[in-house]
């Protein structure tokens, strides 16, 4: 399951959760945005880590916030601390090795 992140929930899904959190922060006009679209759901699918969606143009505070200059960025936080960011597409395989090492 995603979860939608705004500056009101973010804390609480994020930086208080138990579990590893993969952040992705996108846009709807963005292509590889929507190219990366099903691989981060079929992640959410799994259960192996939470995930949380920040569209960037309703959330500006939090893009900001996190240095996202560009998107798609994966942002991966582990006890409330961001532990990894990658930037672009990235395919399902290269997203499970890197949540596999966290």
């Amino acid at each position: 399951m995603e979860v939608n992140l705004n500056k009101e929930n973010f804390e609480k899904e994020v930086l208080k959760s138990d579990k590893t959190v993969l952040v992705d922060f996108w846009a709807t006009w963005c292509g590889p945005c929507q190219m990366i679209a099903p691989v981060v759901e079929d992640i959410a699918k799994q259960g192996i880590v939470k995930v949380g969606k920040v569209n960037v143009d309703d959330n500006q505070d939090l893009a900001i916030e996190y240095g996202v200059m560009s998107i798609p960025t994966l942002i991966f936080f582990k006890n409330g601390n961001k532990v990894k960011e990658v930037v672009g597409f990235h395919s399902k395989s290269e997203l499970e090795e890197i949540i596999s090492k966290l």
